[in-house]
């Protein structure tokens, strides 16, 4: 009996030395950042909350695919609702970031709005492929002057006063009835200076935009490029036929300022300066105050090699300046 008391003691003695023993190890493993195993500690998850434009939808999307391959620790939930929506919610602190399509207002800059600029898109001109209209549209285009007559005084009631042609039949403008960033250039772009002076049948988002045109034949509206050409095929989204601005003036749309064939085709206009600002634009990532440090690191990595996917995505880089402007900007 006291020799089993013996043993017992004695296997009890091993097992608590062996349980001391391991804490310790445990405790040494945590203070040297390395888990039980002798690995790398994870980082810590992080969600990173996105609303706004849907200019930037598309773009932002394919980024935070992207940088997640590279930190799966860092997730994105993105929602598009308007560079309005996007505004409100980050002032607001729904979101960690907004996606903003123009240029941020005095009143949102006294809320602490911080902006990073990340691409150039732009706002373009759309009609219903169907349109019986679509040779003169295609010859003549339109000016600022000529659509603030549809959208602006709407006193363009035809197509024919549109493009100075013969034609009776009715022109129907379509506008945005969410808070945008593509409505305000558009707006610009015609000669006015909010979205609210826009008239026309009005439709939420950029999708509704583009469907509502390509059920009416005698439409007229506006998209972002990403809503406008099919990423698949780099053309016009079927259905749908981009308006040409005559961007001098001379009532035709000569060689020079033919460039709607292909999103391509379109996008290298722009970067080349063919194209008016309005209603092209710098887009924007805007925090209220200063970014936290991961937004920080996902800034930077949109800057330098996330910039290798905005020509694929149908956007345009910004100027090196540009870009080596914003990267000195960013302070953890």
């Amino acid at each position: 009996m006291r020799q089993r008391s013996a043993i017992q003691l004695i296997l009890s003695l091993v097992i608590l030395i062996g349980l001391l023993a391991g804490c310790s190890g445990d405790a040494s493993s945590t203070g040297n950042g390395s888990n039980a195993n002798g690995g790398a500690a994870a980082a810590p998850e992080k969600t990173i909350a996105v609303s706004g434009a849907f200019a930037l939808f598309p773009l932002m999307s394919v980024w935070a695919e992207e940088y997640q391959k590279l930190h799966p620790n860092i997730q994105f939930d993105i929602q598009a609702g308007g560079a309005g929506k996007g505004m409100t919610d980050v002032l607001a602190g729904a979101v960690d970031i907004a996606m903003l399509s123009r240029e941020a207002r005095q009143e949102e800059l006294d809320q602490g709005s911080v902006l990073v600029p990340v691409t150039i898109d732009s706002v373009i001109g759309t009609v219903n492929a169907k349109n019986p209209n679509l040779e003169a549209i295609l010859k003549h285009g339109i000016t600022g002057e000529s659509g603030a007559g549809a959208w602006i005084s709407g006193d363009t009631k035809t197509w024919g006063q549109l493009l100075g042609t013969d034609s009776t039949d009715s022109v129907n403008p379509y506008t945005r009835s969410d808070a945008s960033g593509a409505a305000e250039m558009w707006a610009k772009f015609l000669g006015a200076k909010a979205q609210e002076e826009l008239k026309g049948t009005a439709v939420n988002g950029d999708p509704g935009v583009a469907e509502a045109v390509r059920q009416d034949p005698l439409s007229i509206g506006f998209n972002n490029v990403g809503f406008a050409y099919d990423p698949a095929t780099g053309k016009p989204i079927d259905g749908l036929a981009i308006v040409p601005i005559d961007i001098n003036g001379d009532g035709q749309v000569t060689a020079d300022e033919n460039f709607y064939g292909t999103r391509d085709e379109f996008t290298a206009a722009v970067a080349a300066g063919k194209y008016p600002f309005p209603p092209a634009r710098v887009l924007y990532l805007v925090t209220k105050g200063a970014p936290s440090p991961e937004i920080v690191d996902f800034y930077r990595w949109v800057l330098t090699d996330g910039q290798q996917i905005v020509q694929p995505a149908g956007y345009v880089q910004l100027t090196e300046e540009r870009i080596a402007d914003a990267l000195a900007g960013l302070k953890k």
